[in-house]
């Protein structure tokens, strides 16, 4: 769910934000209203254009991911896989500029670039959170006989409680997971962690990403494109694998694009090209074999023997 986040008036003139387009700084604010308590989220380029970019259908999954691509080489989000295989971004200096008053629980992995200490995480504000801890866990006897009241009032017909429990200290604590109850959960679950019914069969992704292609495009060149080459070229690569698109034969249609230096556009073109192109020195699908090679009309040296007939 949204949440309320500050803005300091220093990100104005911040000389990383300043290095990423304005669709990408844009995207960047918008993250710090969907991440959690920890500055987290799962990387879902598709969910994030939908709660970001809703009113605006032009910017979509694919320039989302194009903003995410310029956030992570700016060191801005940190993008990185959880133990549980899914995809999940952070805000890189999330504690040093977000002041949590009442933090929640701990939904989202760690980050194995960020996160050093071995399976504990600091919440922003103060609560220390362990990655071992199930959602829901109470920390004290005190909130368990209180989870325990919580139920026996549901039993007897009662009202639950619309708040948390709080402890005597100020301390935000989840409510406790009952298997009787279950909207005894937390209130803001991350729809992203259960795989749907009848999704078995759905291909894994490519694990080449858009971002590793237009880095290796990089690596190759002289000199670093302009960052607008970049950013259009990192679209076009994502729709391509989006589409099926081998990515060898992405990797050879950026050759081709940085040998001729076309225009970004140019590059579905030239993917098709490396995909179909005939090899050298063989016919086209299609054409007669054993023919001679065509020749061009010429006048003949002796117009008189060449045309005697018709002479």
């Amino acid at each position: 769910m949204a949440r309320i986040r500050t803005i300091k008036p220093e990100a104005f003139v911040s000389e990383s934000l300043a290095a990423v387009s304005l669709s990408a700084e844009r995207t960047f604010f918008g993250l710090l209203t969907q991440v959690d308590d920890r500055g987290r989220l799962r990387d879902q380029a598709a969910v994030i254009a939908g709660a970001l970019w809703s009113l605006r259908p032009d910017h979509g999954p694919v320039g989302v991911e194009d903003d995410l691509i310029q956030l992570a080489s700016g060191d801005l989000i940190c993008r990185f896989t959880g133990g549980d295989g899914k995809a999940y971004l952070h805000i890189v200096n999330w504690a040093k500029h977000q002041k949590i008053n009442r933090p929640s629980g701990v939904r989202t992995p760690n980050c194995p670039h960020h996160d050093t200490a071995a399976g504990a995480t600091t919440v922003p504000g103060g609560v220390t959170e362990t990655s071992t801890r199930p959602h829901g866990a109470l920390n004290a006897g005190s909130h368990l006989q209180g989870a325990t009241r919580r139920e026996e009032g549901i039993r007897a017909g009662k009202t639950a409680p619309s708040e948390d429990s709080v402890s005597a200290h100020g301390e935000h604590i989840e409510p406790a997971m009952s298997p009787h109850h279950p909207d005894l959960g937390p209130r803001n679950l991350d729809l992203g962690t259960t795989t749907p019914a009848g999704d078995a069969n759905v291909p894994a992704p490519s694990t080449v990403s858009a971002r590793q292609l237009i880095a290796e495009y990089t690596a190759a060149c002289a000199h670093r494109p302009p960052r607008d080459v970049l950013g259009h070229l990192g679209r076009e690569v994502s729709k391509l694998l989006v589409e099926g698109i081998a990515p060898e034969h992405i990797r050879a249609g950026l050759t081709r694009h940085r040998a001729k230096g076309l225009h970004p556009s140019t590059l579905p073109s030239l993917v098709h090209e490396a995909m179909n192109a005939p090899a050298e020195g063989l016919a086209r699908p299609g054409s007669a074999p054993n023919l001679p090679a065509h020749r061009p009309w010429t006048n003949p040296a002796d117009p008189v023997a060449a045309y005697a007939e018709e002479l």
